[in-house]
């Protein structure tokens, strides 16, 4: 067998070279493989491409275009693609000038790549293109990416020694590059580094054709339906880690994709094994098995991060503060920007080394060949199609794999932050289930997750074959999101790009004025020149960048040492502006263990009927079916001689008293074939006869096999043979309406309802049981899938557990409404058990109306409708009727239901309503407090449509089933004992939702923070900008050591300590603080500062002028002398601005720590004011000289008294300051012209009017149906009043004292309604 064994092969590099030939355009096709198909779509399609997405009614993903080319249409990743191929004549057009600007525009090119491309190239259709332009979007925010588009040949693909280049070539090699193409980058793409680029052939002496290892002429190319197809060459790019290739017949370019698309579970089976060759053609198009994050070489590094547009401000104002001579500040500068570059870059690359070590592992691995073979390989030469053996000690998964024989325990920890392993079983061979991930994860073993251990049968080995390979793995799509997060979407961050816009404009104001009133006064040009652009510097501050990075990392400090890590730092701001967290139920808001309350067994009545009877205990059952069912349905498994699984299984188990044995091969031989388990008594003489073992066996039951629970089949079950028995039995277990419907109705107690209702009621989560006898031979058991054997079942009874909240949960959510933080439960668990839970937690007030909502799909002919059912805190339901008028809902409650309501909706009825009703969904979604038997991907969609509201939403769950609403959600929160999972931005270690309040209260701090340490930074300019302002006014400016005691002791201190004030300890506040720089708030705020600032500076200026002593600055002296009497009033002011500045702006409650407890921050302010008291009243006599002060004349009591007045007068605007901050802006403008100020109807959140709506709209719901309704309903008004006088009835018997038991009645006015 040839395989990685060979040498000569594993010395190898595999590679492929750019071919010449390019396929010939068709004239009248279309470009785009969306509105042409090649053929005709099914009406089935066009609704699909019809119906609206939560992304479209927020603006997020544009509906598609007639006219142009897509990528990854209708997906989350849909982008526009555009063909481009080079022009001679504009890339000649383009160099002149990029000469001419001195290679200016070459760097404005590289921070738009976008731009060269348009300028260097002329725009082609895809099928000639040689670049690709590709445009994202993510809502109002798009994002480009340039890419190069090659042509593979296969009788081109030569094998490549490894390069023996020096790195110093390799580096320069990349620099030449870079200066050709803006968008250049070394590619890690899954295309092998012997991949030729458009600037030319590589030739390599010591290149071999492959002639002799018979490698053949043809490519094996996945087509986008997924079948493999011989091709001779084709054409790719790759963009964000991932493939794609180009269609021929459709002319577009379609998504690389493994065996997980248009396969079959037969398909899957057929693969035996690939052997070497075919490994090797898929190997060119599917490349290296690895996650690799990129660790660029810190001289890389260096070179890209000195072209950012911060440090080249940074060049240019240190090369103006030279030419001006200002030496000392320039130098400090220098050193102080040297050092921040590369600190910043060395902390890059330990953050690519740690994330890559995190990441990227690599093993061997078995495989099967296609002679029956194994072979060991490098994990990284896995592709597609290989059969890989799993090994029964375990291992790391490094590939996604779909088990084809054997079952295996595994632990996803990493991926979705449960921590319960999880039992992984062999996907049934069967020609008409097509393969989907999400509907088979129980038969998937994914990327990155720990396998435990495996079960084998009879000596087989337990094989998958793998369908995932790369970055096309669910690891590596997780990885692909850390690697390109979206945009931002919080106001902040895009209102501080526009107000360093605005700064930018007043530079540039400021630099007019300058230039033109120093001409006037008849200045050199130079002069002219450098005064002018030093205004710019002034304006626009350098160190903003990095006092804004300075906040956000003392948050993340202070979240670590709370158990709290986060692997999405930009999420810490939109934290601190969450104003609705939603919460998972199980493990999140109760506990993850459940206690045993008892099984209620079927029996027959007097009269012969069948009813549930009373709850029991499990040890008091017989040795029958339901105790079997109990025993056997599970999928608990010995790990370390300690039993593992879900903890309702473990306590289920628990009860029965029954002992769980994994026995090895010699131990199962009395079984006709192998069993994974053995469930027996624990009591040894449950023998129905102990003289004759062999003819009367003990009591055991074999597991034989396993079908893993299913959130959207809402059960599992298993098939067991009893020792000495001749047939098989399924035993079923699932949520009650499930088993219900699965079972034959004559099985089925006639007070099924009562029962579930008043246990359901009491909030006791409650399971049901069925059986089934099997007659089939072994071979059909394993193969035959589930929905043949899940039917037909009889009714057994139901398991009633009780689900304790946890001790942290009702006080966090009374925390959480305190601060008018909505909650919302999204729960897969039955609805009236999250309503139970719900009251008790405090998420639904103890007399708060509930509606619950129940929709029905259009069904023969029949539209889509709503029903609806009010329930209070004393009646568990109360019918009421629904009718359908035009599409419109008219909603009829009770006299006795008032207006704070909230709605209460099942998984189902949101499928309808958000397909059929979006007008009543927002309604709905606004006062929705809980939303069960919710899928994941359901989950995922509440929260869109909340964001889409104007919500800033939190989501708060156990990670198994909340990885889509983690990561949607603008700040998810796994509880995790990892300590950080790629499942959402945070993770916490303590598995309870105390955190949430936690990551509000830091987030608000941060938010508070980056608000002050902004607003502090743009004073600061904006005040120096004034006194140079002043100064130029008379040809004076600040001296050289002004300017450092300024930039350097006083601002840089401030802003690095201005972040370690802590999150205030006290209750969270009612309201968050702001979330948008450019609102009313924030800019007064600055603009009055400001103001008051060019008030106090400018009269300090002219009151010098009218003391007696003063002498007037002498500009033709400026050269020698710099400052004079003006220069030390305007300073000596400005300096105890810049101190109060920092003081004021560093707030503290309700969101942070009142400033003195932040020691640096309050001991700089102390020592800062004092040495700028003694720097104003009495410098020492080397202080004068260094920083070139023109003091008032010592021995002159006016003079001394002046000294003595700048003191007081900055004391003055001190207070004015703290007045303005404190009164004017937090009190007058924030808190009480906000709400009057504000527009439900323009703001963006839209919430706040359909709640108006709701609020001002008493007919919805009405609280009764008009005569026109009434006669409408025909023969359902007499159903509506008996419903009513229903509910009328009990309520008396609960005023009497009798127990809330439900009677049947109100279950079968429900159904009938």
């Amino acid at each position: 067998m040839a395989g990685v064994n060979n040498p000569r092969r594993a010395a190898l590099n595999l590679s492929f070279l750019r071919g010449g030939r390019r396929h010939t355009h068709r004239q009248g096709q279309c470009h785009t493989g969306v509105y042409q198909p090649t053929t005709t779509p099914t009406v089935e399609e066009q609704r699909a491409r019809l119906l609206p997405t939560p992304g479209d009614r927020d603006g997020g993903r544009p509906e598609l275009q007639p006219g142009v080319d897509y990528i990854n249409a209708n997906d989350d990743e849909q982008a526009e693609i555009y063909g481009y191929c080079r022009s001679k004549l504009k890339t000649g057009i383009t160099w002149v000038f990029i000469i001419a600007t001195a290679g200016l525009l070459r760097l404005v090119f590289h921070w738009v790549p976008q731009l060269m491309l348009k300028c260097t190239h002329s725009r082609c259709s895809l099928s000639k293109a040689t670049r690709v332009l590709i445009v994202e979007y993510f809502k109002k925010y798009k994002r480009h990416f340039v890419k190069n588009v090659y042509e593979v040949h296969a009788c081109n693909i030569r094998l490549l020694p490894r390069s023996s280049g020096s790195r110093l070539w390799m580096v320069l090699q990349d620099l030449l590059y870079f200066l050709v193409d803006a968008s250049y980058e070394r590619e890690y793409s899954v295309l092998h580094s012997g991949t030729n680029s458009i600037y030319g052939e590589r030739d390599d002496k010591s290149s071999h054709q492959l002639e002799d290892l018979n490698l053949p002429t043809t490519l094996s190319l996945p087509t986008h339906t997924g079948s493999i197809k011989e091709v001779e060459s084709v054409r790719v790019f790759t963009c964000k880690k991932v493939l794609y290739i180009w269609d021929a017949d459709t002319e577009s370019f379609y998504r690389l994709h493994g065996l997980d698309v248009g396969q079959t579970a037969e398909d899957l089976h057929r693969y035996r094994g690939l052997c070497w060759l075919e490994q090797a053609r898929r190997h060119v198009i599917f490349g290296d098995n690895a996650i690799r994050v990129p660790i660029t070489p810190i001289s890389h590094l260096l070179f890209l991060e000195s072209l950012n547009p911060f440090y080249i401000f940074q060049v240019f104002s240190v090369c103006l503060w030279y030419a001006d001579n200002y030496i000392w500040y320039a130098t400090v500068i220098v050193v102080t920007s040297v050092v921040s570059l590369v600190s910043e870059v060395y902390q890059m690359h330990c953050n690519q080394v740690a994330l890559s070590r995190t990441i990227q592992t690599a093993d061997t691995v078995q495989v099967v060949r296609g002679d029956d073979q194994v072979d060991t390989i490098p994990s990284e030469h896995l592709v597609p199609g290989d059969l890989m053996v799993i090994p029964r000690q375990g291992c790391m998964m490094q590939c996604d794999a779909v088990l084809l024989k054997g079952n295996c325990i595994v632990n996803e920890s990493m991926l979705t932050g449960e921590s319960v392993p999880v039992t992984k079983t062999s996907i049934v061979d069967r020609p008409d289930v097509i393969y989907n991930d999400k509907e088979h994860s129980r038969h998937t073993l994914f990327c990155g997750t720990q396998v435990i251990q495996t079960r084998f049968y009879g000596g087989e080995r337990v094989v998958a074959v793998v369908v995932r390979t790369g970055f096309l793995t669910s690891k590596g799509s997780l990885v692909r999101s850390i690697m390109y997060p979206p945009p931002v979407d919080f106001k902040f961050q895009q209102d501080s790009y526009k107000f360093v816009g605005v700064l930018a404009g007043i530079a540039s104001i400021g630099f007019i004025y300058t230039a033109i009133t120093k001409y006037i006064r008849g200045l050199s040009a130079s002069t002219i020149a450098l005064d002018s652009m030093d205004l710019i510097t002034i304006v626009i501050p350098p160190a903003l960048p990095m006092a804004m990075t300075v906040g956000i990392l003392y948050a993340l400090q202070r979240l670590k040492n709370q158990k709290i890590f986060c692997i999405s730092p930009r999420s810490i701001n939109i934290s601190g502006v969450l104003n609705c967290i939603c919460f998972d139920k199980t493990g999140t808001l109760t506990e993850d263990g459940l206690d045993m309350r008892g099984v209620v067994s079927v029996c027959r009545s007097p009269c012969r009927q069948l009813e549930l009877s009373q709850m029991t205990s499990p040890a008091t059952l017989p040795h029958d079916h339901l105790l079997y069912a109990l025993a056997t349905c599970h999928s608990i498994t010995i790990i370390n001689l300690q039993q593992v699984g879900d903890p309702l299984d473990l306590k289920m188990f628990e009860s029965t008293g029954w002992i769980l044995d994994e026995p090895g091969l010699d131990d199962t031989n009395k079984y006709d074939m192998m069993m994974p388990s053995v469930v027996r008594p624990s009591a040894p003489d449950i023998v129905i006869s102990s003289e004759n073992v062999e003819t009367e066996p003990p009591l055991e039951l074999g597991i034989l096999r396993q079908f893993p629970f299913s959130s959207s089949l809402q059960r599992m079950s298993v098939i067991t043979r009893r020792l000495g028995a001749s047939n098989f039995e399924l035993y079923c277990k699932g949520s009650p309406e499930m088993i219900a419907s699965l079972s034959r109705s004559e099985t089925v107690p006639v007070n099924f309802s009562e029962k579930l209702l008043q246990y359901t009621y009491q909030g006791f989560r409650v399971l049901a049981l069925a059986w089934r006898p099997l007659k089939l031979s072994y071979p059909k058991a394993q193969r035959i899938n589930r929905d043949e054997v899940e039917c037909d079942l009889e009714f057994l009874g139901m398991l009633v557990m009780e689900n304790r909240l946890k001790i942290e949960t009702t006080p966090i959510i009374s925390q959480l409404h305190s601060a008018n933080i909505r909650t919302i439960m999204v729960t897969g668990d039955n609805m009236l058990t999250a309503l139970s839970v719900g009251r008790e937690c405090g998420l639904v007030g103890p007399q708060q109306q509930v509606i619950s909502v129940k929709a029905v799909p259009p069904n023969q002919g029949l539209r889509a409708y709503i029903t609806f059912h009010a329930t209070t805190a004393n009646t568990p339901a109360s019918p009421m009727v629904t009718t359908q008028v035009d599409s419109g809902v008219h909603i009829n409650l009770d006299e006795g239901t008032n207006y704070s309501y909230c709605f209460a909706m099942e998984g189902k009825s949101w499928g309808v309503v958000h397909q059929y009703f979006p007008d009543i969904l927002q309604k709905l979604v606004v006062r929705g407090a809980i939303f069960a038997r919710m899928s994941p991907d359901q989950k995922q969609q509440l929260v869109l449509e909340l964001q889409s509201l104007g919500y800033f939403v939190g989501m708060c769950g156990d990670g198994a089933n909340d990885c889509g609403a983690l990561k949607a959600a603008h700040a998810g929160i796994s509880l995790s004992e990892a300590e950080a999972s790629v499942a959402s931005p945070f993770t916490s270690g303590n598995p309870n939702i105390s955190c949430v309040p936690t990551l509000i209260r830091e987030g608000r701090c941060a938010l508070v923070t980056s608000f002050g340490i902004f607003k502090y930074m743009a004073a600061y300019s904006l005040t120096q900008f004034v006194s140079i302002m002043v100064l130029y006014s008379i040809d004076s400016n600040l001296t050289d050591l002004q300017f450092l005691w300024i930039d350097l002791f006083l601002i840089t201190v401030f802003a690095i300590f201005f972040g370690r004030t802590e999150s205030y300890k006290g209750p969270l506040a009612a309201y968050s603080p702001p979330s948008a720089l450019l609102s009313v708030a924030p800019i007064m705020s600055i603009i009055i500062h400001i103001a008051t600032v060019i008030g106090f500076q400018t009269f300090c200026f002219f009151y010098v002028q009218d003391q007696p002593w003063f002498e007037p600055f002498n500009a033709t002296t400026s050269d020698d002398i710099l400052a004079g009497h003006e220069n030390y009033a305007v300073f000596s002011v400005s300096q105890f601005q810049y101190i109060m500045l920092a003081l004021v702006f560093s707030r503290g409650p309700p969101f942070r720590q009142h400033v003195y407890s932040n020691y640096l921050l309050s001991g700089s302010l102390l020592v800062m004011t004092v040495f700028s008291v003694i720097l104003t009243v009495s410098p020492p006599v080397q202080i004068i000289n260094s920083f070139e002060l023109v003091l008032p004349p010592e021995g002159n009591s006016y003079a001394d008294f002046f000294r003595w007045q700048m003191v007081l007068i900055s004391l003055l605007y001190s207070a004015l300051a703290v007045f303005i901050e404190y009164v004017i802006i937090d009190y007058l403008i924030y808190q009480k012209c906000k709400s009057k100020l504000h527009n439900v109807d323009k703001s963006k959140k839209k919430y706040l009017a359909v709640e108006r709506d709701l609020q001002q709209d008493k007919t919805w719901p009405p609280l009764s149906p008009s005569d026109a309704e009434l006669a409408a309903l025909g023969d359902r008004k007499e159903l509506m009043l008996d419903a009513r006088r229903l509910n009328d009835t009990v309520k008396k018997g609960e005023a009497n004292g009798h127990a809330p038991g439900v009677p049947t009645t109100v279950t079968q006015f429900q159904s009938s309604l």
